[in-house]
């Protein structure tokens, strides 16, 4: 269960982060009211209290994990809201950064680590 408690905190974590700057971006790069601005900082700071809810409590580790599911986030996201196509090295890219989220978050450690 820890695991999939955390996967479903750094999505929830991208989906605030992402679209609370996505938000903002609209509002500064696309021309939109500014209120879109104003939801996008509220949305980036619901982020900081989802990141706090990872089991794990070393906040060093939780941040650094999380800049790769940011990395895997962001392109999807793109691809979803902005019809944005990755090319096969923005793809490769984020699979490794993937991987380094599985290693940082799930490999196993000693009690004390």
């Amino acid at each position: 269960m820890t695991i999939a408690r955390s996967v479903l905190l750094f999505l929830l974590a991208a989906i605030t982060e992402i679209g609370g700057a996505w938000l903002v971006w609209q509002a500064v790069r696309e021309g939109r009211s500014w209120w879109w601005a104003g939801v996008g900082v509220l949305v980036l700071g619901a982020y900081g209290f989802v990141a706090t809810l990872q089991p794990d409590a070393h906040f060093g580790r939780i941040l650094a994990a999380y800049g790769g599911v940011f990395v895997a986030g962001s392109l999807a996201w793109g691809m979803v809201v902005d019809g944005f196509r990755p090319d096969r090295w923005d793809l490769i890219g984020s699979l490794l950064c993937l991987a380094g989220v599985a290693v940082i978050m799930f490999a196993p450690r000693s009690p004390l680590s």
